[in-house]
Parts: C-alpha cells; sequence; structure tokens
C-alpha cells in the first residue's frame, strides 16, 4: 500500500529527482520565472516555497538548511536579503504556475511558474 507517500517520482531515480528539482529551484530562485512541464512545475512550487519560508526565518539553521538544497551562495544571499523583505508580511503563496500550452515535440503540457509581484497578498482589479 502507498500510505503516507507523498510527491511525485517524475519517471527518474531518487538521486536523479533529487538533483534535478535542487538545479530546477536554484534557476528558479535565481530568475524568479522558470519554464517546464506542470508536475514538475508542483514539485518545485513545494521547495521554493519552503526555501523562501527559510530566507524569512533569516537565521543561521535555516540558512545552512537553505544552502543544503541550493548549493549557490549568491541565490541563498538573494533568499535571506531579496525574497525575505519581499514577502514579510505574507503567509506563504509565493509562487503562482500559469498553464502555457503544450510542449511541440510530444505534446507535453507546459507550465510558467513564477514569484507573486504582488506583496499586498489581495488581488487587484
Amino acid at each position: 500500500m502507498r500510505h503516507g507517500k507523498t510527491g511525485r517520482k517524475l519517471g527518474r531515480t531518487s538521486s536523479h529527482r533529487t538533483a534535478m528539482l535542487r538545479n530546477m529551484v536554484t534557476s528558479f530562485l535565481r530568475y524568479e520565472s522558470v519554464k517546464t512541464t506542470d508536475t514538475r512545475a508542483k514539485e518545485l512550487r513545494k521547495l521554493a516555497e519552503k526555501m523562501i519560508t527559510l530566507g524569512k526565518r533569516g537565521d543561521v539553521h535555516a540558512r545552512r538548511q537553505a544552502l543544503a538544497v541550493v548549493r549557490d551562495r549568491a541565490v541563498v544571499t538573494k533568499i535571506f536579503n531579496e525574497l525575505a523583505e519581499r514577502y514579510r508580511d505574507r503567509p506563504g503563496g509565493y509562487t503562482r504556475i500559469i498553464k502555457a500550452g503544450y510542449r511541440e515535440g510530444d505534446s507535453a503540457p507546459i507550465s510558467i511558474i513564477e514569484c507573486v509581484r504582488d506583496i499586498s497578498g489581495t488581488q487587484s482589479k
């Protein structure tokens, strides 16, 4: 039975999946937007939200935990200085996934995952 086993396998071994998600979250936090498949975007969102929440904590232990995943000091500095300050008053929901159609080669559903720019936490009309 599959009780309590969360997360998607993404058709990869566990080490390949971990490496891919680390690379994706590093790119996402560096450029604040990534174009990828729907399922990868959904898995990436979990990790990216956790990294930004660590940045909001701001202590040394949180920085070390972030470095264990991201492994790029410039990106970790950006998390703890820029992103943590931007989302200081926002209790989660730092990312947005937008459907972007289908890939031409294999018709895989493609999405754009991006950081939310509206810092008020409310929708503007």
